[in-house]
């Protein structure tokens, strides 16, 4: 396996620690404000990351790109920006909006060049 998608799993398994964690909590608790980032947090971060660390599994040429690399960076801080962001602003920190919205800006960015990886046929660097 691509230690590309070693790297992905092992994100997509913290993630995935994480996300239950924050169900636990919640359903301890009975409050559920953090529902959206909770669901957001579990896709992205944990389905997300798991189905790109399966492609570059599946196609190891490609995940030993640069880009690949670049891509496997972008997911992970986006996730981290985007989930940690939306969950403190669900509890009512209404400035970190915009921490929320570079995170969805940088993970738009990082599937597009996933998408540019996968429909890619040259060589990548």
């Amino acid at each position: 396996m691509p230690q590309i998608s070693r790297h992905f799993f092992k994100a997509a398994a913290i993630f995935l620690i994480i996300g239950i964690l924050m169900g636990l909590q919640m359903s301890i608790s009975g409050e559920h404000k953090v529902t959206g980032a909770h669901a957001h947090l579990s896709l992205l971060g944990w389905v997300s990351l798991a189905l790109f660390g399966t492609y570059f599994a599946l196609d190891p040429d490609k995940g030993d790109s640069g880009l690949a690399r670049i891509q496997f960076w972008l997911s992970v801080a986006a996730t981290i920006l985007m989930t940690g962001g939306l969950y403190l602003l669900l509890l009512g920190y209404g400035a970190l909006a915009p921490v929320v919205a570079i995170g969805s800006l940088v993970y738009a960015a990082a599937a597009a060049l996933f998408a540019w990886i996968v429909f890619s046929h040259h060589d990548l660097p």
